[in-house]
């Protein structure tokens, strides 16, 4: 004889572990759609700065002493007095979203190879900028900085590379507008002598994510 109160508990037990599995895949789905919705609209606001291109219009910066420079496109300055280095790179942003400078890094003499710099640099190696600086995505913009502690190492090794004109590289961290998405970007300065005249030529040789895996260390 059937025990149908048994048979009835199995089929409401069948029923409970049906609907749980359902719910399980459902939420899983929502999971998915929430994460591609999330790096979708991260994509949509991600910057990414390199060189200015050569035939872009020149940019204006000037520093806090009353001191201005024109950069044309794809160049940069690197000027040495004697209390003060100037630094600027004319930059494009590449990128989706608007670009927010944060900080930066001197590197005085850039080496060039595989092996060359290809670690990221540590946060707490930058200088952070006295005012955020804004590209726009598809715009040309500017990033600054100076050494003005003449008695520094920093001063004295920004200044001996800058009247050596040796090859030097800026490392700048930025970010979308939101403080997220950083990424560390590594640019060239080369110079190019005519005549009594330097001109220092800009190229971005690297970048790193901050806020992200690299992808370069999935690679290895």
């Amino acid at each position: 004889m059937a025990d149908w109160v048994t048979i009835s508990a199995l089929a409401s037990a069948g029923g409970t572990l049906v609907l749980a599995g359902v719910t399980v895949a459902s939420v899983r789905s929502a999971n998915r759609a929430a994460r591609v919705a999330e790096r979708s609209l991260l994509a949509a606001q991600q910057p990414l700065l390199v060189q200015s291109r050569a035939d872009d219009p020149a940019v204006k910066a000037g520093f806090q002493d009353d001191v201005w420079f024109s950069v044309p496109g794809g160049q940069g300055i690197a000027s040495a007095t004697d209390s003060v280095v100037y630094f600027v790179i004319a930059i494009r942003n590449v990128g989706t979203g608007i670009a927010v400078l944060h900080g930066w890094r001197l590197i005085p003499e850039l080496l060039l190879g595989r092996e060359a710099h290809v670690t990221a640099p540590l946060l707490e190696e930058f200088t952070t900028l006295t005012r955020d600086l804004y590209v726009a995505p598809g715009d040309v913009g500017f990033w600054q900085g100076s050494f003005r502690n003449a008695a520094s190492e920093g001063y004295r090794e920004a200044r001996r590379a800058v009247e050596a004109r040796q090859r030097m590289g800026v490392d700048i961290l930025y970010g979308d507008f939101e403080g997220g998405q950083r990424v560390i970007s590594r640019f060239m300065l080369t110079p190019r002598e005519g005549g009594d005249d330097v001109r220092w030529y800009a190229a971005v040789g690297r970048h790193w994510n901050v806020d992200r895996p690299d992808p370069r260390e999935r690679e290895r």
